[in-house]
């Protein structure tokens, strides 16, 4: 079954990710993003500006600049399919799954983390 759905997963990330190209430059609803952060518990690892477990946003969006779909590739793989991730002391721990099936809603949390 886990195998299924994280095939299911990659072949829908490949997919999500050629309409995302066309909408890069799409306008980011910040307070929807940031619900959605809060509600996951996304703030317990990471913060806007300061590193804590986990990087800082602001430190994803600069690995990322000028990468961003490559940025996208690997959040949406991190939030979908819980890999194990090296944080900051690093020791390793899986990533937690977002809540959520509604891939705008993804969308919006990705391209906003990238815009900071």
């Amino acid at each position: 079954m886990k195998i299924t759905f994280t095939r299911l997963t990659l072949a829908l990330s490949s997919a999500v990710l050629l309409s995302l190209s066309a909408t890069a430059q799409a306008e980011v609803d910040a307070d929807a993003a940031k619900a959605l952060a809060k509600k996951n518990d996304c703030f317990k690892c990471h913060a806007i500006d300061k590193t804590k477990k986990g990087p800082s946003y602001q430190k994803i969006a600069k690995k990322f600049k000028g990468k961003e779909e490559e940025g996208m590739k690997e959040m949406l793989k991190n939030i979908t399919t819980a890999p194990k991730v090296k944080l900051e002391d690093g020791s390793e721990e899986e990533h937690k799954i977002i809540d959520t099936k509604d891939q705008a809603q993804i969308d919006n949390l990705l391209h906003w983390i990238l815009a900071q």
